[in-house]
């Protein structure tokens, strides 16, 4: 597979895109190079989200599929990729997909990258959207193809091909029962996501493509000053990350119908609700749910309305407070 994704490579990119590649790794730079340009202003989610799936409508390519479960019960307890949507085909060899083509997928996943003090580092979070586009394909020349329409997609919204690198191994990894080669998007010099070619480990006719990033890091591209602003809009100036990624997950997670206990999915929403500061939710987190709510309305997600979803988080924070008795604490100065 290696020869064949460097040949469908360099005949779909080398009259635009100077092609490298030798032991070591993979690399492909635009001859034309470009600077971002200044925005006035962050483009929101919503924007985001829609001038892609035009941007991909526009090139033939699908859009519009609903969103996977955040319970997904089957190799993890919860969704963390877009690409689970191609399980059936990847992993079973069956002729069929639960989603295909554009996904602004809601995932939780508890992997993120974190500095020395434990705090996650810039780039990463507990739960995200991936914006993804995966589909079944014939051959490496189809997953180019999809490639280059991703990639003019992401020049739509303003992210463009002279602002990035497309970098990595041409060699084949294996996690039974899929194969696959990832090569990584770089804008800027900031990771922007990644496009990996997927086998069945045991049978190549079942191939497929998973090209994406986070809606969260397009926007950091985009114009947004800080990393936290980029994911959490005006709330990322307000108040401390790690506060606003543990409320944004457990809303996630309420708003699936998820409910906090000892093991599984409800384990996770326990986790995070851990991390929220009991002062904090003593006083309310209404405004910060709102908000969170919002955001995850806007990737397609209903659920809860967000006074209940309010209600639901604070009850589960405050239980730290509460005695076996049932009694309400004393707080002594």
């Amino acid at each position: 597979m290696t020869v064949e994704l460097h040949t469908a490579l360099v005949a779909r990119f080398e009259d635009r895109w100077d092609i490298g590649a030798d032991a070591d790794g993979f690399r492909m730079v635009p001859r034309r190079r470009t600077l971002a340009g200044r925005r006035r202003s962050c483009p929101s989610p919503a924007q985001l989200l829609d001038g892609l799936r035009r941007a991909l409508a526009g090139v033939g390519l699908r859009v519009g599929d609903a969103l996977l479960p955040q319970r997904w019960n089957r190799d993890t307890d919860l969704t963390i990729s877009a690409v689970q949507a191609l399980d059936p085909w990847l992993k079973d060899r069956s002729p069929f997909v639960w989603r295909e083509g554009f996904l602004a997928q809601p995932v939780v996943r508890f992997t993120g990258s974190r500095a020395v003090d434990g705090r996650l580092e810039d780039g990463y979070l507990t739960s995200f959207a991936n914006v993804s586009y995966v589909q079944r394909v014939g051959s490496a020349d189809d997953h180019v193809r999809l490639l280059d329409g991703w990639l003019s997609a992401l020049s739509a919204i303003g992210i463009h091909a002279g602002r990035l690198t497309i970098h990595g191994s041409l060699r084949a990894w294996q996690r039974p029962p899929v194969s696959g080669i990832t090569l990584f998007i770089d804008c800027d010099g900031r990771g922007l996501g990644d496009a990996v070619l997927l086998w069945n480990t045991t049978d190549r006719r079942f191939m497929a493509t998973d090209i994406g990033s986070g809606l969260e890091r397009l926007r950091w591209l985009l114009g947004a000053r800080t990393w936290s602003e980029a994911a959490f809009g005006d709330l990322g100036s307000r108040h401390d990350l790690a506060l606003l990624d543990a409320t944004r997950t457990a809303v996630l997670l309420i708003m699936a119908g998820i409910k906090p206990g000892p093991r599984g999915v409800g384990s996770a929403l326990r986790s995070v609700a851990q991390d929220i500061d009991t002062t904090i939710a003593a006083t309310g987190l209404g405004r910060i749910v709102r908000e969170h709510h919002r955001y995850w309305n806007c990737l397609g997600l209903s659920g809860t309305p967000w006074p209940h979803t309010a209600t639901r988080l604070e009850a589960e924070v405050l239980r730290r407070t509460r005695p076996s008795s049932g009694y309400p604490l004393r707080q002594v100065a």
